[in-house]
């Protein structure tokens, strides 16, 4: 059975993180984790340096709560997403700045990088505006995640999501600097973004992108790494063979 008091103090660790990155300020974003039942969710209105494990709020997928603190007022696109895509654990929101200029202009991030694929697709769309803590948030969240991992939000700020809370954490990451590297190319004048055939090139080669060759087994897959040396045998840490 997996501990939620640990689950808690990662989601505090994280958002810790995230803050001390540069990454979110103050008690701005927001974390939820899926578990047995429902999902955990970082409480409403308390600065992450203060937050304690017993205040992480549980929730069911009816909206209800359990315990003493009120969830973030975000409680509702986290559940949306949860609920939609069972594909997603964890769910990641900022205010990012270089993502929340962006999305101040209601522009997408488009492939001018082809690490965009990253959020798993060839463009990282902006929502409309929607007030805070809505049920109207949540449908503009969900129409621009669509399938894929990560969206802005007008006029507001960032989401991510992963299968885990390190993996949501490290797509805000990229998200961020997708953004500011898309703000200095309209700097320049002109952003040349990949067209659909490139993107799927790249798309196909994320599958395996960042795996292992145990991890390609378990899929199914042969471990092709393209134009890289050939692996030799033996163990260059002294355990086979010689240096």
């Amino acid at each position: 059975m997996i501990n939620q008091t640990e689950i808690r103090r990662e989601m505090i660790a994280t958002c810790l993180r995230m803050n001390a990155a540069g990454l979110n300020a103050g008690t701005a974003g927001n974390l939820s984790v899926r578990v047995d039942g429902g999902y955990l969710i970082t409480p409403s209105g308390i600065a992450y340096d203060a937050m304690t494990p017993e205040q992480i709020v549980e929730m069911d997928f009816a909206g209800q709560y359990y315990g003493d603190y009120l969830p973030s007022s975000e409680w509702r696109f986290h559940r949306a997403i949860m609920k939609h895509r069972p594909d997603v654990n964890a769910v990641l929101h900022s205010h990012a700045i270089h993502c929340a200029i962006l999305a101040s202009c209601r522009l997408d991030i488009p492939a001018v990088h082809y690490m965009i694929a990253a959020a798993g697709g060839s463009l990282i769309k902006c929502s409309g505006y929607a007030p805070f803590g809505t049920d109207a948030l949540s449908h503009e969240a969900l129409d621009a995640l669509g399938p894929r991992n990560a969206c802005l939000l007008g006029n507001h700020g960032v989401i991510t999501t992963g299968a885990t809370m390190a993996k949501a954490y490290a797509l805000l990451v990229e998200v961020e600097y997708l953004a500011q590297h898309y703000i200095g190319t309209r700097q320049l004048g002109r952003a040349v973004a990949l067209d659909g055939a490139e993107m799927d090139d790249v798309l196909e080669r994320f599958k395996t992108y960042g795996k292992q060759a145990a991890e390609l087994a378990d899929l199914g897959r042969s471990v092709d790494i393209g134009e890289g040396p050939p692996r030799r045998g033996g163990d260059r840490l002294g355990h086979g063979g010689s240096a």
